[in-house]
């Protein structure tokens, strides 16, 4: 099948979609689809396309998108994007959008631009990312295919002991609950209680979080780590029993959780969006903003051993489902049904004619 993969971000840009972008291709290709990738993202004096095994076109004129979408069988786009999609309007092709987010402004309204993407779905194949993305998008049929991860990197260390409580990783902004951690810390200190908590990542949150520890007197429990990547990263997710994922807005599926299940921790996270997709039956969830409930759920799953190893045992499963060659061959499903779709409509026009 010959493949042409949108994607507005993608390397040497680094985040969840970039890293999505770069797994799916890769297994596209490694499957033997010919993959021709475009892209908005613009290199940078250290990019060196050629290790990829496939071509890719950084901002391509309107000449080189209609060629390439006539040398494609399905045309796909990881998150839909209007300035790729007008060539469908000169060529017709089956038409796969995936969606990683809400259909919303960045402020959570709904723009003209929202609207008309929605609208502009009925006439694909929309996959989401979890239930939750695809109950937004309001098309009927939207496949759901959770998100894979790097089996490659995120994985157990037998070798390193788990000495510590609780793992935060997020970019430190606010919609991503550190404080709201912090405060549930702070509840169960009150009740004897004192689990250790490390805080990875950067961001403009983070001066507040540091004081927010101090005034809560949780100096002793807390850790900051700051930004850590690769094996570094993996070994200190590996050195904890449980990561918490206490997103105050909803999550459209959660990449994160399923790197700390990998790494053999059991997820404690917001309910709300499609993170409990991401954490299925390997963690417990607990209401968007409830303090109470997030301390009650770190309390639950470290206080109890038998509840803490049935969560942990859920991980293999879970995991399997999230491979990176599994999740590439459901979106091939995808686009095979897209592609039988297609030529049936062909055919029925050409009859018509």
């Amino acid at each position: 099948m010959k493949i042409l993969f949108a994607t507005h971000r993608f390397y040497p840009q680094i985040g969840g979609l970039e890293t999505v972008s770069l797994i799916l291709a890769e297994q596209f290709a490694a499957a033997g689809h010919e993959v021709r990738l475009v892209t908005h993202a613009p290199a940078d004096a250290a990019t060196d396309d050629s290790r990829f095994a496939y071509p890719v076109f950084r901002r391509p004129g309107a000449l080189k998108m209609l060629g390439l979408l006539r040398w494609c069988d399905v045309y796909f786009q990881n998150n839909i994007s209007v300035r790729t999609l007008w060539p469908l309007l000169g060529v017709r092709r089956p038409w796969v959008p995936a969606h990683h987010t809400w259909l919303t402004r960045v402020d959570g309204s709904v723009g003209w631009q929202d609207r008309l993407k929605k609208f502009l779905l009925h006439h694909g194949t929309p996959i989401a990312v979890s239930h939750e993305v695809a109950q937004s998008l309001e098309v009927p049929g939207t496949v759901v295919i959770g998100n894979p991860y790097k089996t490659d990197l995120f994985r157990e260390l037998p070798e390193v002991p788990r000495t510590r409580d609780l793992i935060f990783l997020a970019r430190l902004v606010s919609d991503k609950g550190g404080d709201l951690l912090l405060d549930a810390l702070a509840d169960l200190k009150a009740h004897g209680f004192l689990p250790a908590l490390t805080v990875v990542g950067d961001g403009p949150e983070l001066p507040n979080l540091r004081r927010q520890v101090e005034a809560l007197g949780l100096t002793r429990q807390v850790e900051f780590t700051g930004l850590l990547q690769g094996e570094e990263l993996v070994r200190t997710i590996n050195r904890h029993r449980v990561m918490v994922v206490p997103s105050r807005t909803p999550e459209p599926f959660g990449v994160v959780a399923l790197e700390g299940i990998a790494c053999g921790c059991v997820v404690v996270g917001s309910e709300g969006g499609g993170l409990s997709d991401a954490i299925g039956k390997c963690g417990l969830t607990f209401p968007n903003h409830d303090k109470q409930a997030l301390a009650g759920a770190i309390s639950r799953v470290l206080v109890d051993p038998l509840l803490y190893d049935a969560l942990r045992a859920e991980a293999p499963a879970h995991l399997r489902r999230h491979e990176p060659s599994r999740v590439a061959e459901a979106y091939v499903r995808v686009f095979e049904k897209a592609l039988g779709r297609g030529k049936d409509e062909g055919r029925r026009m050409k009859a018509e004619g």
